[in-house]
């Protein structure tokens, strides 16, 4: 095998950390032949490979090799000259990194998985690709996992320390969020809001990572899945600020259409590869849910830290409290929109809101809690906001 590809593998695990892993890292089929985890940049696909390739037994380890498909070697090979001679020298664990930088990867992973039996292949990608669409059918040969960014809860215990379980929905609705040694969790959680969904946090300079993320996926991932012109890719970027500058956003095409020089009929579509890009949150209608096909009724920002980077000081509140729940809750629950409030989840209805937010909204309402942001304990159906970023 190349020694530059193993040096790289090599360098790479020197640098991986194990003592905090993903949400996703139990969760993932690690066995299986051909397993891909999709994700906006940033949120710890590299490092969940590599933790794991880490956390090998030795043996398994030298029969393991991980590459990135935009290294140099690919240059001049192709992925499946690659696996090839790996088999040929006795591998069985290929772990592939940003598949969507090399061309051709679906029909490649393809022939890769009809030649190779023997042989585990585990890919990344970037969120916005789409593995039915893909140029080979792989969707009865893959197993594909999308992971999002750091709840709360993973907040805690990676910048703080603090290890809390995860919560169920009940839980949170009983009011059992007591986090062990966390009096005040006000400041924790407002830093969170800020600067805390995003690993890469921790390495400092948040404010330009994050905003690179937004440039980066707009202006080349979304463009280049979708054979968009670099031009359509900053009317892109700029459809997300003026969707950032609204409490929140609701979908009206045409104006948004004349706003940023498209055809109203591309604005669906355009909307649509941001959400899957994990740039934005479509918020549909009990009629076909979160996963359905529902009517969008509210676009969000896909986290608050996007909030933030491209609004600043000007961040609306009230956007802001709504984002953070349905980013938090949509993980493990189908949200949609209520007719009478904020969200439905299943039976249960919300209403978000301040420290003094009122149940006159939701007073004859069966099943319903007002979550209020400021608070720190719950009480009856009054449930801090913070609690809802417990559930993963």
């Amino acid at each position: 095998m190349d020694i530059t590809l193993i040096n790289f593998m090599n360098e790479q695990l020197d640098l991986v950390d194990l003592g905090f892993k993903r949400y996703m890292y139990d969760k993932l089929p690690w066995e299986s032949r051909l397993v891909g985890l999709t994700g906006p940049r940033g949120v710890g696909k590299s490092t969940i490979i590599m933790q794991h390739i880490k956390e090998m037994a030795a043996e398994d380890r030298k029969k393991t090799l991980y590459v990135s498909a935009d290294h140099s070697y690919f240059t001049i090979h192709t992925l499946t000259e690659l696996a090839s001679q790996f088999v040929r020298e006795g591998g069985e664990w290929l772990y592939i990194d940003e598949v969507h930088k090399y061309n051709g990867w679906s029909k490649e992973l393809k022939q890769i998985y009809d030649s190779h039996p023997a042989l585990h292949t585990f890919f990344t990608g970037s969120s916005v690709l789409d593995i039915i669409e893909g140029e080979a059918d792989l969707s009865r040969r893959s197993l594909l996992f999308n992971m999002q960014g750091l709840s709360f809860r993973e907040y805690l215990e990676l910048f703080h320390g603090i290890i809390t379980p995860v919560r169920s929905l009940e839980d949170v609705l009983s009011g059992n969020i007591q986090i062990d040694g966390v009096q005040h969790p006000i400041p924790l959680f407002g830093h969170y809001l800020r600067e805390g969904y995003f690993p890469f946090a921790k390495e400092g300079y948040v404010l330009q990572r994050l905003q690179q993320v937004i440039r980066l996926t707009m202006e080349v991932d979304i463009p280049q899945y979708a054979n968009m012109s670099p031009a359509t890719g900053k009317k892109l970027r700029r459809m997300l600020t003026i969707i950032a500058g609204n409490v929140p956003y609701k979908p009206e095409a045409t104006a948004l259409a004349n706003e940023i020089k498209v055809s109203r009929n591309d604005i669906s579509t355009f909307l649509l590869y941001m959400e899957k890009a994990g740039m934005i949150g479509q918020l549909r209608d009990e009629t076909g849910g979160m996963r359905g096909l529902g009517k969008v009724e509210k676009v969000f920002l896909d986290n608050t830290n996007f909030i933030y980077a491209l609004a600043n000081d000007n961040a609306n509140i009230g956007n802001i409290r709504e984002t953070f729940f349905y980013n938090q809750t949509r993980f493990t629950q189908d949200v949609t929109s209520s007719k009478v409030s904020d969200f439905s989840i299943g039976k249960f209805t919300f209403e978000v809101g301040g420290a003094k937010k009122s149940h006159r909204q939701v007073k004859d309402v069966e099943n319903s809690f007002i979550v209020r942001d400021d608070i720190e304990y719950a009480s009856g159906d009054i449930i801090p906001l913070w609690g809802f970023g417990l559930m993963y």
